[in-house]
């Protein structure tokens, strides 16, 4: 995997973070530094463990579904990405307090993260080869969007927020798309 590659997965896998992050700024009103630290420790660091955890799993599994890994690449991404262009449309207006503690952030964390165990599994299946690096380079990228969505959010308010989760679900499924084709019709 190319380092633009794992950038674009990086920017598109943040997106939800950034999004939430956002929010958290709108509901603050006037956040203070330690509210973007926060919100950027707390969604880096899931953004990172999750790929790693995924990918850790995909490599028990990688030997069993090798002939059809870019197949399983190329769903996994599609639905993460449809998922999030689905919710980008919906139109739902978030409702999130203001508390910064571990009790209202865990939860947000683990949600935001969910999507990127999925693409640990594809970085098995595509034998990434230094997922150390590349869950770090992700868990900073998530880390530096998310804090300065807080004061995007408290500049801005939620104009951006279906905005950012479209652009990410459309990358993350060009992602697959790509995938599929460099397996399938240039292999």
């Amino acid at each position: 995997m190319q380092l633009y590659e794992l950038f674009i997965i990086a920017v598109s896998l943040s997106m939800d973070a950034f999004a939430v992050s956002i929010c958290k700024g709108l509901s603050t009103g006037r956040p203070r530094p330690v509210h973007c630290l926060t919100c950027g420790i707390w969604f880096g660091a899931f953004q990172a463990g999750m790929p790693l955890a995924g990918w850790l799993l995909g490599v028990r599994f990688q030997e069993m579904i090798v002939s059809v890994d870019h197949w399983v690449a190329f769903l996994l991404l599609g639905l993460i990405g449809f998922n999030m262009v689905r919710e980008s449309w919906g139109g739902e207006a978030e409702e999130l307090d203001c508390s910064f503690s571990p009790r209202a952030m865990l939860p947000l964390a683990v949600a935001t993260s969910i999507d990127a165990l999925a693409v640990g599994v594809t970085f098995a299946f595509l034998q990434v080869d230094n997922i150390a690096a590349a869950v770090a380079f992700i868990g900073v990228t998530t880390f530096a969007l998310s804090a300065a969505g807080v004061k995007v959010g408290a500049v801005f308010g939620s104009r951006f927020k279906s905005r950012a989760e479209l652009a990410g679900g459309l990358v993350l499924m060009g992602m697959g798309v790509k995938i599929l084709v460099e397996h399938t019709l240039l292999a």
